[in-house]
């Protein structure tokens, strides 16, 4: 695992803050998950290459990823590091491909028509993120596929809300054409980085969006799993404190450095969590 955990303590995403909740077997498991899925989107944001190159690089990814759930011998070293997970957990090949597929739009689209096309990227590139990573927490009810998808979706929408400037600098808009025009926000003000009423109410709107998902994630969690999914929870608590942020800055997110939450923050949702862990309290600390 040492490539795969390389990754992930380079990366010091959030993601990767959820993992100290887990006993070490799952944290490397995840560790291994998390560096394959680092490695091909950074393939996919590698503006540096041409999209055609990046393209046949996912195919060597897809490939390579099939020759681990098929029992072969991987070529890419974190995919030899994520096999063992893969094989332990009966992790099926088809979830791999629903993420790179998501992935790879990334190469061909910068807008979204509609909330529908949106969902369907989050669901491939965090929901099945989800679908994966509850594998290797264990769980007994198969309602938790539910919930990952749910909270998948949460995390990705309030992801794009916190990133429309970095993404706009990417010429990227990931909010969907269809709320731009509902509240007369142009493209070309957001590739601008240009805040407004309008823009607020739109992100507000986005916001509720994200917010409907963290009460699902709730609702659908099955009480006998909610210790199982502890550092999906921590996930939730973090994602739900930055959403609750950006709400308080009244969506001004084109400043030159994306909303975060501070360590301390960081630091004192990890001790809530827990604390609510140890004592069995284990209500989700979203979407209320």
């Amino acid at each position: 695992m040492q490539q795969s955990q390389a990754i992930t303590r380079k990366s010091a995403s959030n993601l990767a803050l959820a993992f100290v909740m887990l006993p070490k077997p799952k944290r490397d498991g995840m560790s291994a998950l998390y560096a394959f899925c680092r490695e091909v989107d950074d393939v996919a944001d590698d503006e540096t290459a041409p999209a055609e190159q990046r393209r046949q690089q996912l195919a060597a990814w897809r490939a390579d990823v099939r020759r681990a759930c098929a029992g072969g011998s991987p070529e890419f070293a974190v995919n030899r590091e994520l096999q063992p997970v893969i094989q332990q957990h009966r992790l099926p090949f088809g979830l791999f491909d629903e993420l790179l597929k998501g992935v790879e739009m990334d190469l061909d689209i910068k807008r979204y028509e509609n909330y529908g096309q949106l969902e369907l990227y989050c669901h491939r590139v965090a929901s099945v993120v989800g679908l994966l990573s509850i594998e290797i927490f264990g769980y007994q009810n198969g309602a938790c596929r539910d919930y990952a998808v749910h909270l998948g979706k949460a995390l990705q929408f309030t992801n794009i809300l916190r990133d429309v400037r970095t993404d706009a600098e990417r010429g990227r808009i990931y909010l969907p054409l269809a709320e731009l025009a509902r509240f007369q926000v142009s493209a070309e003000e957001i590739l601008r980085y240009e805040y407004s009423e309008r823009f607020r109410q739109l992100a507000g709107g986005v916001a509720g969006r994200a917010r409907s998902f963290y009460r699902l994630a709730r609702q659908t969690l099955p009480v006998e799993d909610r210790r199982a999914m502890v550092a999906a929870e921590l996930m939730g608590s973090v994602y739900w404190r930055l959403l609750r942020k950006l709400e308080r800055k009244e969506f001004n997110v084109f400043g030159a450095k994306p909303t975060r939450l501070g360590k301390a923050q960081k630091f004192g949702l990890i001790l809530r969590t827990w604390l609510r862990f140890v004592s069995g309290a284990m209500t989700p600390n979203y979407g209320a």
